[in-house]
Formats: C-alpha cells, sequence, structure tokens
C-alpha cells in the first residue's frame, strides 16, 4: 500500500460537493497528502473545480498533487477510492422534462429522484454511465472502493452489483445522520447526545431505536418526547436551510401513525406513498404543506448560489474548511488506516434484513475497517414498515430487470407498481405517460427503449 491514496472524483465539475468532500479528507492527517484526480467532461468546471481544491489544499496544509482528466479511464487508474457524483442530463434538458411531461399527464411531483416516472427515466439515463465506470474500475483499479453519490441511490447500487458483484461499492447518503442532527434541533439537545438505529431502504429507512443520553449516563427513548414536542406545536423547528416550502409535517404525521420517525425529508416521502398528492386534492397539499414542484425550484436558487459561491471561491485567499456530514473521509479513512468506524451504507441485501427481498438494496450500519466496508444484519423489521418499503422495492426490482435484461415492458410494469402513479393514474394513462417520456428523453436514454 503506497503512503497517501489516490482518489479520483468522476463528476469532479460539482464543484461544491468536491470541495466539501475533500474540506473533511483534508482534514485527516492519513488523507492530507492524497492524490487527488478530478475527472469531469466539461473543460471548463473541471478547471473550475481544480483552482478551488488547489486553494482548499493549501489553506488545509495539504501536500498532494491534483491531476485533472477528461478521460475517465485514465482518471481511474491505480485508484484506491472512487467517488461518484453526477447528474446526467443535468437541471436542463432532464430534470425540466421529467417534470413537465409528467404534470402535462396528471402526475404531479415534488423531487422525483427516487422513484417514480422521474426516479424511473433518471435511473435509465444514468444506470449505462455508472456501468462504464464499473467496466474501467476493473480493467485499471479492480481493488478500488466506489463511494457512490448519485440517484436513484437504490436502482443505481442495485444495478452495479447485480451486473458487477466483484466490485466494492457502497451508496452514500446523508439523509440518516442528517436526520438525526434534525431532530435533535427540534428538541433543542446536543446531537452528540443522540444514539440511534436504523434501518430500511434509501430514502425509506426507519429508526428503530432513536435515543438521548441523559445526565448520569444512561440512554433514554426519545420518541415520546418527539411525539409531544409535535403535538404542542414545539416541533418541527422552521427549515434549517430558511427554505418556507419546506416545512417537514409529513414526517410527523406518519411518525403518528407509524411509531418511528423515518430518515429522508417530507418533501421526498410524500411521493413515495399514495397518500398526499391527488388530483383535486388541495386540502390534503395545504394540510400537510406538500411542496410540489420542489425539485426544479430547488435546482434553479441552488445553481445561482453555487455560481455566486464559486465566484467568490476563485478569487478567495483563502478557504474556510467546515466538516461537512458526508461518510466519503471517514470511509477513505478507515479503510486506510485500520482505524474502525460505523457509516450506514446502501447495499446487497445479503441476510441482512430478513422480512425484505434478499439482493434488493438495503440501507444499513455497516463497519468499516481495513477489511473494507462489512454490513451488519438487522434481523426482522416492524411488518409495517416492511410492507410499506415493500411496495418501493417492487418498483426497484421491475425497473433493474428492465434495464438488466433491455426489457421495455418491465419499465411500464415498474411505472405501474409506483404507489403515487397508481394512486393518480389509470393503467392506459401510465403508459402513454412512459411512452411520452421515452420519447421526451431521446437519445438521453439508451437505445434499447426506441426499439
Amino acid at each position: 500500500m503506497m503512503s497517501a491514496p489516490k482518489i479520483t472524483f468522476i463528476g469532479a465539475g460539482s464543484t461544491i460537493f468536491v470541495k466539501n468532500i475533500l474540506g473533511d479528507v483534508f482534514h485527516r492527517d492519513a488523507l492530507k497528502s492524497a492524490h487527488i484526480a478530478l475527472m469531469d467532461l466539461d473543460p471548463t468546471r473541471l478547471e473550475e473545480s481544480h483552482v478551488v481544491v488547489r486553494k482548499l489544499m493549501d489553506s488545509a496544509g495539504a501536500s498532494g498533487r491534483i491531476t485533472c482528466y477528461t478521460d475517465q479511464k485514465a482518471a481511474l487508474q491505480d485508484a484506491d477510492f472512487v467517488v461518484v457524483a453526477f447528474q446526467i442530463g443535468g437541471y436542463e434538458p432532464c430534470t425540466v422534462t421529467d417534470f413537465t411531461v409528467c404534470k402535462r399527464h396528471g402526475l404531479e411531483q415534488t423531487i422525483a429522484d427516487t422513484l417514480g416516472p422521474g426516479g424511473i427515466m433518471r435511473a435509465l439515463r444514468t444506470i449505462p454511465h455508472l456501468w462504464q465506470i464499473c467496466e474501467d474500475m476493473t480493467e485499471v483499479c479492480p481493488q478500488a472502493t466506489m463511494l457512490n453519490y448519485v440517484n436513484p441511490m437504490a436502482m443505481n447500487t442495485w444495478a452495479m452489483y447485480a451486473r458487477y458483484p466483484h466490485i466494492k461499492q457502497v451508496g452514500l447518503c446523508h439523509s440518516v445522520q442528517g436526520t438525526a442532527e434534525e431532530l435533535a434541533r427540534d428538541l433543542n439537545i446536543d446531537p452528540a447526545s443522540l444514539r440511534y438505529r436504523s434501518a430500511g431502504i434509501n430514502h425509506m429507512a426507519f429508526y428503530l431505536e432513536l435515543e438521548r443520553k441523559t445526565a448520569d449516563g444512561a440512554y433514554v427513548n426519545l420518541y415520546p418526547e418527539l411525539l409531544a414536542a409535535y403535538e404542542s406545536g414545539q416541533a418541527p423547528k422552521p427549515n434549517i436551510h430558511g427554505n418556507t416550502r419546506c416545512q417537514n409535517i409529513v414526517r410527523y404525521e406518519m411518525f403518528k401513525k407509524l411509531g418511528y420517525f423515518v430518515t429522508e425529508s417530507s418533501e421526498h416521502f410524500a411521493e413515495y406513498t399514495p397518500w398526499f398528492i391527488k388530483p383535486g386534492r388541495e386540502d390534503l397539499i395545504e394540510r400537510y404543506k406538500v411542496p410540489l414542484d420542489e425539485y426544479p425550484k430547488r435546482c434553479v436558487e441552488q445553481l445561482a448560489n453555487w455560481k455566486k459561491e464559486l465566484e467568490e471561491y476563485k478569487t478567495a485567499e483563502r478557504i474556510d474548511i467546515k466538516p461537512s456530514r458526508e461518510y466519503a473521509s471517514t470511509i477513505m479513512n478507515a479503510i486506510w488506516t485500520g482505524e474502525p468506524s460505523v457509516v450506514y451504507g446502501n447495499v446487497r441485501n445479503d441476510n441482512l434484513i430478513d422480512n425484505l427481498p434478499q439482493g434488493c438494496c438495503v440501507e444499513v450500519a455497516c463497519l468499516v475497517d481495513a477489511n473494507g466496508i462489512q454490513p451488519t444484519k438487522v434481523g426482522t423489521l416492524p411488518s409495517h414498515l416492511a410492507a410499506m418499503m415493500q411496495t418501493n422495492i417492487n418498483v426497484q426490482t421491475l425497473l433493474t430487470e428492465a434495464i438488466l435484461t433491455e426489457n421495455r415492458d418491465r419499465v411500464y410494469h415498474a411505472a405501474m407498481m409506483d404507489p403515487h402513479t397508481a394512486a393518480v393514474l389509470g393503467i392506459e394513462e401510465i403508459y402513454a405517460l412512459v411512452d411520452d417520456l421515452i420519447a421526451s428523453h431521446g437519445d438521453w436514454l439508451p437505445a434499447w427503449l426506441h426499439r
């Protein structure tokens, strides 16, 4: 093993994301001299990232080298870690297409990056590119560990381990640790005092245990306190990012009904179920504060903010480094040094959760050390939580089968099984919607869909 790892970023034009991950990396002594390989197809954005990473490195006292590539295989050569973060088709044209076409057919969405017609289309245009990364890794860095941040996480991760089981990979999201911080804020307690155990699928995992440490060092169940805070109007607090559209009512209402708190946001969760977004039911939208079209609105705002932030970084002498909540540096440090850590990762269900299908993609606690990423066994989930997850897994199963076997029929079937879509549209309407989406996306989708 070399004295410092080579870390390759595929999609390095996502400058702000790269900055956040590397800010964490350069905080760790074992990774300070890492070789950072930046790869993106857009040379302008690649150069912008290069400038920011160089300043970040100087600010942190890091001593590694930076190399830039527009060729993926060259960037991956001898990599130890591969961080993947891109959005095929971007906000324009593909996200806009997903929302405008669905709206034209009477289907409203909030985020459309995980499930439903939007998530299905995103998977179809993304998975071939992830497979190409796996193909190149097999050739030039077969021992590397891939840290995948690309949505739809469950379908992408499943499609990769189904076709490339030898690639070491984990799907990463910040919803588990992020929501824990939000709940601590809602209750005015220190996030460091929390202890929790979460399990399920990406964007629909639940805290099976949620506890806080008391003054005498004992742990107490936090759920009664959380419910009381909600019912008295003290929780949830206003959105931490100042986004007044997202008020987090859906999750607290689900918590009241289910007895467990879900890890992904209310705006996401609203479109994974059949209960919150229905034609002619503005009363539901108002009652649960469901932010329709949230993702396109957020994209416009984020693109403007990132542009402003980027200009500031380009002109700044140094860049202040704030720790992020992302797991990437924790995983790299644990594998490289052998110092054990625990993260939540998206992995293959190999006897991890008994009452979800074997082979599906689950999100569980994983031990990480020099032996790599080792998922931990959960056992049996509460039956009502597993039943809800199964409705989402049905879509993931059919879409993964569709792309592995190049079967267009399974794409229709995946859309038919989506809980939100099925609650709004009839069968013929669902087929018409899928046809329109495939035609509208054109060459962004694999050629077999147009045969």
